[in-house]
């Protein structure tokens, strides 16, 4: 990683303006931020090769019936890295992460069926040798992330450099989505990279450059595809993600999920099913910003009733099929 000395205003700039729209062109870029294309191209050429940027083409499981799980797994001391690792190398899971005294491990996990579900938390997880319990809550409805983002919070680029690096609004359009091998491939590479030109995913997928772009337009619209960006935290000086378990009265957890979602240091929140009815993750510099945190934002939401914190203390696995080496 970059050390935090070596980011300067513009890299923070250029990792904004990727934010609003990963594919943006360098020239679009440079002349929105004021600079040469091959300055956007060579601070972006060392972001990405140190690990503090990438963007990725995300995908949202749900658009095709799957379901999100997010899992709690409880191990015996000292098992606890090699359990996170088997599950980072999985294809199916994302964020996998060390919590509290290191005996615990988050992740989240996609299953396509309940089969699949059933097969994971009642066959396979529980009877992975010392792991002690695994406590499961699928996503009921994101309040924010995926495709929004903690950087978009930022407030590092003004209005006007925004509307003019914004891209074409999509238009939803509703209904089932099937996949064939092409969609497969396509998804594949912008997986590992989101800016992948339009050209190489051809030669990838064997369409035509224009049947690249209109697919990708199409899965955008059925929710599908939607593009993420993966940033060093160090970046904007701030600190590790603090999850947060929640419990709400129903009649107030829509109330309660926007208002964390408006929150500077959320970076994701979601309604669950669980023992807890919301997951936050938060992002604070430091723990004495977590604790005012804690006790103003979270301290004024009333129907909050029950509030459980886990600090990452290291993070195994970021966005999907991206072990943190």
């Amino acid at each position: 990683m970059t050390a935090e000395s070596d980011y300067d205003e513009l890299d923070r700039r250029l990792v904004s303006a990727l934010q609003v729209n990963g594919r943006a062109s360098f020239s679009a870029i440079a002349e929105v931020l004021g600079v040469s294309d091959r300055t956007i191209a060579r601070r972006y050429a060392r972001l990405r090769s140190s690990g503090a940027v990438r963007v990725l083409g995300g995908v949202d499981p749900t658009a095709m019936g799957a379901v999100l799980w997010f899992l709690r797994v409880r191990c015996a001391p000292n098992a606890s890295v090699a359990v996170a690792e088997a599950l980072a190398r999985r294809p199916d899971t994302s964020w996998v992460s060390l919590t509290s005294g290191g005996t615990e491990i988050v992740c989240t996990v996609r299953t396509e069926s309940d089969a699949d579900s059933e097969a994971l938390l009642l066959a396979r997880l529980p009877r992975t040798p010392r792991v002690e319990g695994v406590t499961a809550h699928s996503v009921l409805n994101a309040f924010y992330g995926g495709p929004d983002s903690l950087v978009a919070k930022f407030d590092v680029l003004d209005a006007e450099a925004i509307e003019r690096l914004r891209p074409p609004p999509v238009s939803y359009r509703p209904g089932p989505v099937r996949l064939d091998d092409g969609d497969r491939k396509l998804l594949a590479a912008l997986a590992t990279d989101g800016r992948t030109e339009y050209e190489q995913l051809a030669a990838i997928t064997g369409w035509s450059p224009t049947t690249v772009r209109r697919r990708m337009a199409e899965l955008r619209e059925h929710g599908l595809l939607y593009l993420d960006i993966d940033v060093d935290g160090q970046l904007f000086g701030v600190g590790p993600r603090t999850l947060l378990w929640l419990s709400v009265a129903p009649a107030h957890l829509v109330e309660t999920g926007t208002a964390l979602a408006g929150h500077p240091e959320v970076a994701f929140a979601a309604a669950t099913t669980g023992p807890t009815n919301l997951l936050v993750s938060a992002v604070c510099a430091n723990q004495r910003e977590l604790y005012r945190y804690l006790t103003t934002r979270i301290a004024a939401l009333p129907a909050i009733t029950h509030i459980e914190s886990a600090p990452v203390i290291r993070t195994v696995k970021r966005a999907a099929n991206t072990p943190v080496s």
